[in-house]
């Protein structure tokens, strides 16, 4: 599967209602990380449900090095204190030209993000999970 075929399916439900905690098996709401498990779902990844179990899979990647298809961990304000894998908050996808594809508590759907100015301000990790 390609980064391509992930980014094509994931836009397939920009506009989707973000509901917190909305369940693994409802693509009529998402919150974070149900549609990131969702979307590499489609193409044979199988991920945890939550974005802190999500950041432990695949490998890591350096800013320097981010390809599109690479997931994105951010921290939130209601984490940020936290330590270690504790302060991730918050998943999205990686489409290319500082662009996130997601769905947030903010956005309150799924849409496409510009990383800048905010989102590239709380990066805590990326992982590469597609080989």
């Amino acid at each position: 599967m390609s980064a391509e075929q992930i980014i094509k399916t994931g836009k397939k439900h920009i506009g989707t209602p973000y509901v917190f905690g909305a369940p693994s098996d409802r693509t009529d709401i998402f919150d974070c990380s149900s549609f990131v498990q969702y979307v590499y779902g489609q193409s044979g990844i199988l991920l945890p449900r939550n974005s802190r179990q999500q950041y432990q899979i695949g490998r890591r990647v350096s800013k320097s090095s981010i390809r599109k298809g690479d997931l994105l961990f951010f921290t939130t304000p209601k984490r940020k204190k936290r330590k270690g894998i504790e302060r991730i908050g918050h998943v999205a996808i990686y489409i290319g030209n500082h662009t996130i594809l997601h769905t947030s508590r903010n956005d309150k759907r799924v849409t496409i993000t510009n990383l800048r100015p905010y989102w590239e301000k709380v990066i805590i990790g990326i992982r590469r999970v597609i080989s």
